[in-house]
């Protein structure tokens, strides 16, 4: 999400978006239902506007909704209400080179949903089926071990689920010369050691996996959809849900179904069944999730009592501790054509710093055209960012110091690499100051 938010600030300041015409809101329609008969316009409900009788009823058709939707569909009735389109076949969406386009366009049928935070962030949410795999740069890795055994997770069940996804969506890429010189100059900086093409969460460099195939076309996670049950799965588009509805006659509040308005405006509601096992599961991502929870009752009560909102369920921790990850960026200048690539080396130092790098600008004839200012030369760019939240600051100072001090030897390296490595100095002595500032950037 910070890698789009650097991306994001860029094109806002430097963009013409003045120049951008609405994509029309059937584009990318061919066929693709025939392959997803399930997915619907939330108007297509008609007058009556009420459906009911599911076994789980998802609030976000995401990264998370997708695969969850298709795993539960294969034995029980679900509804996925998605407020966004589909990604299918749409040129913005679809292809590698469209990738700056899609967050550039700020258009109210856009994919990517422009926002900036309180603090003053710029950055972008997935507003499509697939969420933010519809929008990002595409890198799949596997999740830092310690991270699956910090959430209490079946570490057994997560790795045998991670199989299930990448034999579907993920793919080995390229490998540009870009990428190339990036990982020699990882390794020369002390990034080390190169661990080759790997999915695994492992310290030092190396080349992860793409969600973009070959032919630079995305594969998001709606397209896990397609391994669902089609008698037992209904998702609807472009539907935006407002509210949950709850059941508070018992000992503990009970959602019993959501309130939701379609393309036109329309309202309409949603119920589960009878069977006690029933869930209303909200997947809206970090910002989406906690918002509708506040609006449908759940959360601090002098907060919600504030805006009249009644109060169901009193819970302090809602809406609260939410923060970026702080990142550095670096535009590096090329005088000689750039082949165009996102994210495929990594460097992951035990620090808690992921460098990343992309390449180029591209895009498709069939896209929204206008001049891009600095993306529409050739242009490399470095990225650094701080993962662990919680990090122990002042303990981290002193190693990001002497990290420091390993990338200032070896300094005759030959041209992109050499590049590399001065950026590398500049990005880790940028982060070594603002951990040394105690600066977070929080979106709340």
């Amino acid at each position: 999400m910070a890698f789009i938010g650097a991306v994001k600030f860029l094109l806002q300041h430097l963009l013409l978006l003045c120049l951008f015409n609405y994509l029309p809101f059937s584009q990318g329609k061919q066929n693709w239902n025939e392959g997803y008969p399930f997915i619907r316009r939330a108007s297509s409900l008609g007058y009556n506007g009420k459906s009911g009788g599911y076994d789980y009823i998802i609030v976000g058709g995401g990264t998370a909704g997708c695969p969850l939707a298709a795993t539960l569909s294969k034995k029980f009735k679900v509804l996925v209400l998605e407020r966004g389109g589909v990604p299918f076949n749409n040129p913005n969406v679809s292809f590698l080179h469209n990738f700056h386009i899609t967050l550039a366009d700020t258009s109210p049928t856009s994919a990517s949903q422009y926002f900036i935070s309180t603090d003053g962030v710029l950055n972008a949410r997935g507003r499509v089926l697939g969420g933010a795999t519809s929008i990002n740069a595409g890198f799949y890795t596997r999740a830092d071990p310690r991270f699956i055994r910090k959430v209490g997770w079946d570490t057994k069940l997560v790795n045998e689920s991670y199989p299930w996804v990448e034999k579907q969506i993920v793919h080995r890429p390229k490998f540009s010369d870009w990428q190339r010189a990036v990982r020699d100059g990882l390794l020369a900086a002390g990034v080390s050691p190169f661990n080759g093409f790997t999915y695994d969460h492992k310290y030092g460099t190396k080349v992860g996996g793409t969600i973009f195939d070959r032919f630079g076309r995305r594969h998001t996670a709606a397209e896990l959809l397609a391994s669902a049950n089609p008698h037992k799965l209904t998702v609807l588009i472009h539907a935006t849900v407002q509210k949950i509805v709850f059941d508070t006659k018992g000992k503990r509040p009970k959602a019993t179904g959501v309130i939701f308005k379609d393309e036109n405006g329309k309202q309409h509601e949603a119920y589960l069944g009878n069977d006690r096992q029933s869930e209303v599961i909200v997947s809206s991502g970090a910002l989406g999730t906690p918002q509708l929870l506040l609006l449908s009752g759940i959360g601090p009560k002098a907060e919600l009592q504030k805006l009249n909102i009644p109060v169901v369920l009193d819970n302090q921790f809602v809406g609260k501790g939410m923060a970026d990850n702080p990142m550095n960026t670096i535009f590096v200048p090329s005088k000689r054509p750039v082949q165009q690539s996102l994210i495929e080396t990594v460097g992951i130092t035990n620090l808690g710093v992921y460098i990343e790098t992309s390449s180029g600008f591209g895009q498709s004839k069939d896209s929204i055209h206008c001049h891009h200012g600095i993306l529409s030369a050739e242009v490399c760019n470095l990225f650094t960012k701080f993962t662990y939240c919680g990090y122990k600051i002042t303990n981290n100072v002193r190693d990001l110091e002497s990290t420091l001090e390993c990338l200032t030897v070896g300094c005759c390296c030959k041209s992109l690499s050499h590049t590399i490595r001065t950026s590398l100095f500049m990005q880790l002595k940028m982060t070594c100051i603002v951990f040394s500032q105690n600066l977070y950037v929080h979106v709340s």
